[in-house]
């Protein structure tokens, strides 16, 4: 999902770690990120930066990210294969496929 903040579209996970504001560097990794839908590799990227341990996702059928790559790290993935969350993102992209194209880089 983006947010917007300040006539610039942000991603939530993005939107998060911005409005988490400053905290000291150690305190991330005992943090969980919860997302919709699996994290893009930006996100996922957000997260190894900040030394995130663990990322709850809703679901990864509508789009799968980069989960390999936070694994491949270290960080604990978990899947809770949510089918609110999968309803929720497959009615975004039937109902608003120019936002859901632009905001994949399609």
């Amino acid at each position: 999902m983006r947010i917007q903040k300040n006539s610039a579209t942000l991603h939530g996970e993005i939107s998060t770690l911005e409005n988490a504001g400053r905290l000291p560097g150690r305190l991330y990794k005992d943090c969980t990120m919860y997302t919709t839908l699996s994290p893009c590799h930006m996100c996922s990227g957000a997260c190894l930066m900040y030394g995130i341990g663990r990322v709850v996702l809703g679901e990864n059928v509508n789009f799968m990210g980069a989960e390999d790559l936070l694994r491949s790290k270290g960080v604990e993935v978990v899947n809770v294969e949510d089918a609110e969350c999968k309803k929720l993102m497959s009615d975004f992209i039937r109902d608003r496929p120019e936002d859901w194209n632009e905001d994949i880089g399609e």
